[in-house]
């Protein structure tokens, strides 16, 4: 299985869909996400699935800034206990550090950094939005919802960004450009390397009336102690090999435990005590660069079988048919929906 997100990522989907004319509950079935997690906040889903379901609904119910309206009905809480930690913090810096470095909880797939400015402008930074895409297709609705709450949480807590300069989208415009300029009221630049907000840099330094370092100080220990950082885990450590090395050296646990300094049965064992095994982490990797390959791209299928470790492409064709019920061909005419 692939990385997860929090089901809060999802709030107010299913009444939006429904507004919509939609029917939520066939989405959540066509890509495999259940209703349980999504009552609590707290269960969580593929971020694949959730991905993949935000494009087609956008797609299926004609509404392409889909992802920006969602953003519109979140708030800072679906960050759950990570959400009080930011909004205790003292200044934006302290904010995003404490994001950048408990982001995980909300997804592993996810992370937030402050980067030198894109277009090279003096006294100007990023506030960057990422999504590993080693592990997980991109997806235009679900960066659309995560910039978009990014903005929506930090005019909140700030009571307005005057400092904004622009707003970095990696992909084209999905939506008229002037639901962007309105959204986000700044301009707003497309097919840029990473999703970020551009900001003056004395941004950073703003204080956030809603600081306490007590309760700061309370949330951070409770995030340190009860949730374990992705990248410390063995399972998380195979899954990226893999999906570094996935097409160009063989998938194979020798080779990976190689990589990884440590012997094989070492390794099995170690997966085993978290839960999980070495064909399990590579199954759900070939699953989803198999389906990035298939759906994302025009490259030959034997090609395809080549990049996700397959021998020959009928093994591809056998493996595809399992894990999505249709023909590698198939799959690529639906658009992986």
């Amino acid at each position: 299985m692939g990385p997860m997100i929090r089901a809060a990522s999802l709030r107010g989907f299913v009444p939006l869909v429904r507004e919509l004319g939609g029917d939520a509950d066939a989405l959540l079935t066509r890509f495999g996400i259940p209703r349980e997690p999504l009552e609590s906040d707290e269960g969580l889903v593929s971020i694949t699935a959730h991905d993949r379901m935000l494009d087609a609904a956008a797609e299926q119910l004609a509404c392409p800034d889909l992802g920006l309206r969602l953003a519109e009905r979140q708030d800072l809480s679906v960050l759950g206990p990570l959400a009080v930690a930011i909004e205790s913090s003292s200044t934006v810096a302290e904010a995003l550090d404490c994001a950048s470095r408990f982001m995980f909880v909300h997804s592993p797939a996810l992370s937030i950094d402050v980067a030198p400015d894109p277009r090279g402008r003096r006294g100007v930074v990023a506030l960057t939005y990422r999504k590993d895409l080693r592990e997980s297709v991109y997806s235009p609705q679900a960066m659309e919802l995560g910039l978009g709450l990014f903005h929506h949480v930090s005019s909140l807590l700030l009571g307005g960004l005057t400092g904004l300069r622009s707003i970095e989208l990696p992909h084209a415009p999905v939506s008229p450009v002037r639901r962007y300029v309105d959204f986000f009221g700044r301009d707003v630049r497309f097919g840029a390397a990473t999703g970020a907000l551009c900001v003056e840099r004395h941004l950073l330094d703003e204080h956030f009336v809603s600081a306490d370092e007590t309760i700061r100080r309370i949330a951070l220990d409770h995030l340190t102690l009860d949730f374990r950082a992705p990248g410390n885990t063995v399972a998380t450590k195979v899954r990226l090999a893999l999906a570094e090395t996935l097409g160009t050296v063989p998938p194979r646990l020798d080779n990976v435990a190689r990589l990884l300094r440590t012997h094989p049965r070492t390794l099995q064992r170690r997966l085993a005590e978290e839960g999980t095994s070495f064909d399990a982490l590579l199954c759900g990797v070939r699953r989803e660069a198999a389906h990035r390959w298939i759906t994302c791209t025009e490259l030959p299928l034997g090609q395809v079988a080549a990049l996700t470790g397959f021998a020959e492409q009928s093994s591809l064709a056998h493996a595809v048919r399992r894990w999505y019920g249709v023909s590698p061909r198939e799959l690529r005419r639906a658009g992986g929906t």
